[in-house]
């Protein structure tokens, strides 16, 4: 083994080890990693949500067990697979051993650790803008179509797991025209290529279509609750701390695109960057839809840095840099510390605007952290209420949203399959059951209304618990019991059921 690879291993474990040692067992799974794994339980071409891919890994991971541990495992592997193919197109762009452990060092400590702690299309996303990018490299370097028709694959991959990598081609496409490389679309095989991404997408295309495209109904909602209230300048100040330790090797890079012969050939990446994000900011994009972007422009600048920095005492510096500056952001970008530590001091959580949620305001704990406690809790509470009930087969157990219903189908120890007429569960109602009781996990209003809501329905009707966790999103939800209906009750669930649908 040469020491290239011995170092490329060296980092390579390190990120993983750094994945699951950066968060403390106070914190469960994130409320999105409840849905995706259920996914896994009615495998499908989409989701209301997302695309396919997804689902398939949770589907594996429920193979290997479903444990957290496998949960974070993905993640996690998709991190240091994105850290490979940096390290490659570093040589690949005729890189020296320092660029590479430069790049490795600017990619490892960075916001990528966070991103690929949690079990979400987020990481594979990321993998697949850089291996886009990677392939484009490697197509303009040896004009081999091999490297168009894996463009077309990595782009198709990317797609089925988060719709989110079309805008990498969309800053692309006028990117290349306005560079020396406009060329690219005179050849074939681009096209041949493009229609190959069609087919490998088709089967998700044709779902939309056969649902009525449900990405359209996920988009107009999400910009009417979250994107709203997501400021432009916080979108710019948050691409600065992504990869504030790699900032200066990303400006190198851009540099060096416009000005290294070697980088010349490129330079239709500079354009690109400047397209998709001027494109992400109008759209008022969360912060976290461009990293993808970064993780090859740090490669760019580390063969930069490496080929026109000589002095001893700079190089080691660029490379510390990254490790110097993560140590700020150990403090407050992970769930490292107790949620008792981080109330005792907001004050770095406010500064950099982590206390403020989608709903615009700020809270006690950064809304991830917020929504990574309480739901085994939840979960016990509702396994407790449905092992009491008379004929548990017939009992309905109905919540609020997506982060209840997974997470106690994912930690209850009685079979539960719980539903909501939130997000994908609106199609997963077992509607061929005469349900006789109801289970009702509800988070806003008091025992009043809900009683006097769904208590007529039924024989009898009581607050059976709620969640005490002051520090979880779900405080104070609260579980209901209702038994013996007194009529069928499905019809009512099939009108909620289109009353939601897109």
């Amino acid at each position: 083994m040469n020491q290239r690879t011995a170092l490329l291993l060296a980092f390579i474990a390190l990120k993983f080890l750094l994945q699951y040692f950066l968060i403390i067992p106070e914190y469960e799974l994130h409320r999105d990693e409840y849905l995706h794994l259920d996914q896994a339980n009615h495998l499908a071409w989409g989701y209301l949500s997302v695309p396919p891919a997804t689902s398939l890994i949770g589907w594996i991971i429920q193979a290997l067990g479903n444990g957290e541990w496998a949960v974070r495992f993905f993640p996690a592997l998709f991190g240091a697979l994105t850290l490979l193919v940096v390290w490659k197109a570093v040589e690949r762009l005729g890189g020296n051993l320092y660029a590479c452990v430069l790049a490795g060092s600017c990619v490892v400590f960075s916001v990528l650790l966070r991103l690929n702690q949690l079990f979400q299309p987020n990481s594979l996303d990321v993998l697949c803008w850089t291996s886009l990018y990677f392939f484009l490299i490697g197509y303009i370097q040896s004009r081999s179509v091999r490297w168009l028709y894996g463009f077309a694959v990595v782009f198709a991959v990317g797609f089925l797991n988060k719709y989110n990598i079309a805008f990498a081609v969309i800053g692309l496409l006028p990117a290349i025209l306005v560079s020396s490389q406009r060329t690219l679309l005179l050849n074939r095989h681009v096209y041949f290529a493009l229609l190959a991404a069609l087919v490998l997408i088709s089967p998700n295309l044709i779902w939309q279509y056969q649902n009525g495209f449900p990405v359209i109904h996920h988009m107009h909602l999400l910009a009417k609750t979250q994107l709203v209230n997501v400021s432009r300048a916080d979108f710019l100040k948050e691409q600065l701390l992504h990869f504030m330790g790699a900032l200066a090797v990303i400006v190198a890079g851009l540099y060096g695109l416009l000005v290294y012969r070697p980088l010349v050939p490129y330079r239709l990446f500079f354009f690109s960057m400047v397209i998709t994000l001027c494109l992400f900011v109008y759209l008022r994009a969360k912060g976290y839809y461009a990293i993808g972007i970064y993780p090859i422009y740090i490669a760019f600048g580390a063969v930069f840095v490496g080929a026109k920095v000589n002095a001893a005492w700079v190089r080691a510096l660029f490379v510390l840099i990254p490790v110097v500056l993560f140590i700020p952001l150990f403090q407050v970008a992970f769930p490292n510390k107790t949620p008792e530590q981080i109330i005792a001091d907001p004050e770095p959580y406010r500064k950099l605007g982590m206390l403020r949620w989608e709903d615009g305001k700020d809270h006690q704990l950064p809304q991830d952290f917020a929504d990574m406690v309480g739901w085994r809790e939840l979960a016990g509470k509702v396994d407790k209420a449905y092992a009491a009930m008379p004929d548990d087969n017939l009992t309905l157990v109905l919540c609020d949203n997506y982060g209840q219903a997974g997470a106690i189908n994912y930690y209850t120890q009685m079979g539960v399959r719980a539903v909501t007429f939130n997000a994908d569960y609106i199609n997963w109602f077992d509607l061929t059951k005469n349900y006789k009781h109801l289970i009702r996990v509800k988070t806003w209003g008091d025992e009043g209304d809900e009683m006097q809501e769904t208590g007529p329905l039924f024989a009898s009707g009581f607050k059976s618990d709620s969640v005490t966790n002051l520090f979880s999103r779900e405080w104070g939800t609260a579980v209901y019991v209702f038994k013996d209906a007194k009529a069928d009750f499905r019809g009512r669930l099939e009108k909620e059921i289109e009353a939601e649908r897109w």
